[in-house]
């Protein structure tokens, strides 16, 4: 068996199908979805992996737009390798994170395995994993088992940098909602009790924590609502709040600190807080073991890697790594930062088209390691099996 050879065989499988490939990342990146709804990018996706003999499966983990699919010629596959498919959108801003390039570069990655190694040892699993803008949905279906017999997972980000082994902060969104009392805020301020104000208090108060927090702690958030009319005392404010930090150990700290900020602003204005909290996404542990067989495959196909960049955002891929090995290498589409207007056009351009070929490849390399190379596996699972152990506070 030539490893080499093979990933010659797939790179060129990935380039075979690049006119495919290109058409589905574009129809998503032109047809943003966002949330949970994403019907038109799961029937793009699956549509491609069905049509080339993939055993499709919607509706995972009781998550409408979810899908799995499989595709493997062996009686007792092992391993499992999940390449993670993400295809939702931002809400006003389309694919500012790239997302259409992420989920088509999974497919893309699959296809090529199947036609160039037709007998791979190995059970190929393309996971579609929905809404990780917010909601989480990767957190559901690690809950839920969905990688319960992964033995590795892996997807590829776009970003204005390729790089490996960045890791991410755990993070929580907040929501707080104030009920205040109406009233005319001219003839009769007195009788009103103003939610906006203790909006407000949160946020001149949040403001003065974050002198004082540690580097990696990040606190941001939007007023969702804030009154009627300006004559009326505001009887309804709402804001919305993401809170990060290192681990999960710490994000529980701030956490605290972060609530009782907000009750102290409910009790301090009079209004009634209600508190939403969504789902806790965890650190991003990047396997370094994993990580570097990535690496060596991009610079094998001429992409260079540069050193990780010491700033974070978070990923519901952090909860894939508790349960199995897993990686979130970056490739650069754009000169620009996510999330941002700039990066949603750079996502559906030439650039972003070639990136996202590019983390094919480097993703189909990369399976046929772990396939092949049952020393690499082995190193990978130890190295796991320790983080898991230290982040559970074995000695």
């Amino acid at each position: 068996m030539d490893l080499n050879r093979l990933k010659k065989d797939v790179c060129d499988e990935v380039d075979h199908r690049s006119e495919t490939l290109r058409k589905i990342a574009k129809n998503i990146h032109e047809n943003p979805e966002t949330g949970w709804e994403t019907p038109k990018a799961v029937a793009w996706l699956t549509g491609a992996l069905e049509a080339d003999g993939f055993e499709t499966q919607t509706g995972i983990a009781d998550l409408s737009c979810s899908f799995t699919a499989e595709w493997s010629k062996q009686t007792d596959p092992k391993p499992v390798i999940a390449i993670v498919a993400e295809y939702d959108a931002l809400k006003g801003m389309g694919h500012g994170c790239g997302h259409n390039l992420i989920g088509t570069a999974a497919v893309g990655a699959a296809l090529a395995l199947k036609a160039a190694v037709p007998d791979l040892p190995a059970r190929v699993r393309v996971i579609g994993t929905p809404y990780e803008e917010g909601g989480g949905g990767k957190i559901i279906m690690v809950e839920r088992g969905v990688f319960e017999d992964v033995d590795a997972a892996m997807m590829c980000h776009p970003h204005c940098r390729t790089m490996v082994g960045r890791g991410g902060l755990a993070c929580t969104p907040l929501t707080f909602k104030y009920h205040g009392k109406p009233s005319h805020a001219s003839s009769a301020p007195q009788d009103g009790i103003s939610a906006l104000d203790a909006v407000l208090q949160v946020f001149f108060s949040i403001n003065q924590l974050r002198q004082f927090a540690p580097q990696k702690h990040r606190i941001h958030g939007i007023i969702t609502h804030g009154g009627e009319a300006p004559n009326i005392v505001p009887e309804y404010a709402e804001a919305e709040f993401i809170i990060r930090a290192a681990n999960r150990r710490e994000l529980e700290g701030l956490k605290k600190q972060v609530l009782n900020i907000a009750e102290c602003a409910a009790k301090t204005t009079g209004a009634r807080l209600e508190v939403e909290t969504g789902l806790t996404y965890a650190e991003r542990y990047e396997n370094p073991v994993y990580s570097k067989a990535f690496a060596e495959n991009l610079t094998a196909i001429g992409t260079v890697v540069e050193p990780a960049v010491k700033t974070q955002g978070s990923s519901d891929m952090g909860n894939v790594g508790e349960v199995c090995p897993m990686i979130h290498p970056y490739i650069k589409v754009s000169d620009c930062a996510t999330h941002s207007k700039e990066f949603a056009l750079a996502a559906g351009s030439e650039a972003g088209m070639t990136g996202m070929l590019t983390a094919a490849k480097a993703l189909a390399m990369t399976a046929l390691d772990l396939c092949f190379n049952d020393t690499l596996m082995a190193a990978i699972k130890a190295d796991h099996a320790r983080y898991r152990a230290k982040a559970q506070g074995a000695p």
